[in-house]
């Protein structure tokens, strides 16, 4: 009765509380716009990138409805001193072209009306003028595709009656950085304007000059930037990611949170001396890799959306990670630094060895390419045994940490790495029967694989606070959020209570889960491996309420459109990873596909039961381009299609809950 009597009260409140939203979904989808009123001030942040750069625009309108803007600047490849985690250049700069700008002889005066985000950011003011002149200014900011440049686009039209006069300045600016500071000695830094100079605007005419902050070594040229063909490369690099992996529900918000995800956890990439490699981001992170963030959560995404760099860095990732295999029992790294030259750990070993054959292998099988999972299988190979070599008297993998790094408590073995070893072990035996290993290789990880089922739950089953589910280490006695992660791999022996104690007042908070029940801590990334694993089990109406909840939140909410690192760490930063955590609710929570081989999957869709229909078009993984069609016949029953090249490769009329096994 307790437990019921929570959840009712939890549902009550989860209904009659809202965040404010100021954000709405644009009718042609892949944009959300906030209206800005009279008198309405708001300020956020957002992360972009490009290969070259990264930049966090702090943003917002003030109540006289002036658009303020600071924008921090990352150069990942101009490499300080010390040459480590955070050894970027990097600069702020509250520098706005617009300031010398003159509209009639007069400094502008302004009020938004709308600011929009789409891959880039969208600003439309009105510029105050007279009786009979009208002058609306569109600005438009985003990084360069493949240049070390933010972009940066004023549109003036002229929406009046009368000419409009305007003066446009010629700038140039250089900084030199510390020579003492970089690896290569001093770096430059151009702030530049664009198509300068008086214009007089006619009616109904428009004017467009850019400007941009580049930066590059000494030896290097400032490259010229014309705004309007680095915008088309930025609008259709992002079109690219849109126009794959399309998520289709009832559901627009879901649609459309998942849409921009894709954005996050692809653009994050960056061409370092060591090819290239997904960074994290957050003003901290970047020209590195994590077992966590890279292997375990981003890369075995990559396949499902096509993105040919994306798949060329999680290759690349593992590639840097298996040239620290060793005969000497030593762990993986924890992160590989400064453009792959260097090595990383802040906390021992936290389990590494699992996250990268969890995501080596996952990796492989969904990618579909016989070569490069053969590449992989020694990478594999040796991480599980690795792991094996950890096992503790009770057959659990032991461990100096977890991936939050002494944060909190994890004890001498934790759930995450062990869970993550297990379905490792299933994944590699699917492979090495792919790769024609052997049936004793294969046999040996399934046999492994069941055992470790087993040790999990007699090594970590307990009653925590009155809740039927696992304690996070020996001697845990407060709710986790990490007790999800046996949902995520399928095991679904406490099922019912792990769910219970999740979506709990004691674990669930406005912005998803609490680290540990108790605190005020949160990281999005036990909220998204929660929603997918709840999913994962069955609970659909449930996983359902909380992720929309929760894409509202992100979507149109105080702070967005993407899922964030964690509060009050890091001030909720648009972390990459954590955007392709989102994306696996979906392609493996909500239609349960598990890579079986190369070219093949299970499936197990949960079609909410208010649902008529869900899809994913343009599924590229597997060697493969392929639709996944669910729909609803009648009551629990579905029909599943799978559709291929114009054809139907499988068509079944199943229960809900049922698994499907396709071959392509």
């Amino acid at each position: 009765m307790k437990k019921i009597s929570l959840w009712l009260l939890f549902l009550f409140c989860l209904n009659s509380t809202k965040a404010q939203q100021f954000w709405k979904i644009d009718s042609l989808g892949s944009s959300i716009t906030w209206q800005v009123r009279a008198g309405e001030a708001h300020f956020d942040h957002i992360e972009m990138a490009g290969k070259q750069l990264a930049t966090v625009l702090r943003y917002g309108v003030n109540k006289e409805g002036t658009f303020k803007l600071n924008k921090s600047l990352v150069w990942p490849m101009l490499r300080t001193i010390p040459n480590n985690t955070h050894g970027n250049v990097i600069r702020r700069f509250d520098w706005n072209p617009l300031d010398a700008v003159t509209v009639n002889g007069n400094s502008i005066r302004e009020q938004v009306k709308t600011v929009t985000l789409n891959g880039t950011m969208e600003v439309i003011s009105e510029i105050l003028l007279g009786r009979n002149a009208s002058l609306s200014l569109k600005r438009t900011y985003f990084p360069s595709v493949d240049s070390p440049s933010l972009v940066e686009i004023y549109e003036f039209t002229n929406t009046g009656k009368d000419m409009v006069n305007l003066e446009i300045p010629e700038i140039h600016s250089v900084l030199s950085t510390d020579p003492n500071q970089g690896v290569e000695g001093a770096y430059t830094i151009h702030l530049q304007t664009w198509n300068s100079g008086y214009v007089a605007l006619a009616p109904g005419k428009t004017y467009m000059f850019p400007a941009s902050i580049s930066a590059c070594k000494s030896s290097e040229k400032e490259q010229r930037i014309d705004g309007l063909v680095e915008m088309a490369k930025r609008k259709e690099l992002v079109a690219g990611w849109m126009n794959n992996l399309v998520l289709e529900t009832p559901e627009p918000i879901l649609n459309e949170m998942f849409a921009f995800s894709k954005i996050r956890a692809c653009e994050s990439i960056y061409e370092t001396k060591s090819g290239p490699m997904h960074g994290p981001g957050g003003e901290a992170y970047y020209a590195a890799i994590w077992a966590n963030d890279q292997a375990e959560y981003v890369d075995p995404y990559f396949p499902f959306v096509g993105y040919p760099y994306g798949n060329e860095s999680a290759l690349n990732s593992f590639r840097l990670f298996s040239k620290y295999m060793n005969d000497e029992g030593k762990p993986m790294p924890s992160s590989i630094i400064a453009e792959g030259l260097d090595h990383f750990g802040v906390a021992g070993d936290r389990g590494d060895g699992a996250m990268v054959a969890y995501g080596a292998a996952r990796y492989a099988l969904a990618r579909g390419n016989k070569e490069e999972a053969e590449e992989l299988w020694p990478l594999v190979e040796w991480c599980l045994e690795f792991c094996r070599q950890k096992l503790n008297d009770r057959g659990v993998v032991t461990s100096d940490s977890d991936e939050l790094e002494n944060r909190f408590p994890a004890g001498k073995a934790n759930l995450c790495t062990s869970s993550l070893y297990y379905d490792a072990l299933v994944s590699a035996a699917y492979l090495a029967e792919d790769l024609g290993k052997g049936s004793a290789i294969v046999k040996k990880y399934r046999e492994q694989a069941a055992q470790m089922e087993k040790n999990i739950d007699s090594y970590f089953a307990a009653t925590v606070e009155g809740f039927d589910t696992y304690a996070y280490y020996e001697g845990n006695d407060i709710l986790r959020s990490w007790i999800c992660i046996p949902l995520v791999m399928g095991i679904d022996k406490r099922a019912s209570g792990t769910v219970e104690a999740l979506f709990s007042p004691r674990l669930w908070t406005e912005n998803g889960l609490l680290t540990q029940a108790g605190t005020n801590t949160f990281w999005d990334r036990s909220t998204l491996y929660a929603l997918r694993g709840v999913f994962t089990v069955g609970e659909i109406e449930k996983a359902l309420t909380f992720l929309k909840r929760y894409s509202v939140a992100r979507l149109l909410g105080g702070h967005v459109p993407y899922a964030v690192e964690a509060w009050p760490e890091g001030n909720q930063r648009h972390l990459s990873a954590e955007s392709g955590l989102y994306g696996r609710i979906f392609t493996e929570g909500m239609f349960g596909i598990r890579p079986t081989g190369l070219h093949s999957f299970s499936l197990n869709p949960r079609l909410p039961k208010d649902w008529d229909h869900m899809a994913f078009r343009k599924i590229k993984a597997f060697g493969a381009d392929f639709d996944i069609v669910v729909e609803r016949v009648k009551g629990e029953t579905i029909r599943v299609k799978v559709e291929k090249g114009g054809k139907t490769i499988l068509n079944k009329k199943v229960k809900s809950g049922t698994t499907i096994l396709c071959k392509l």
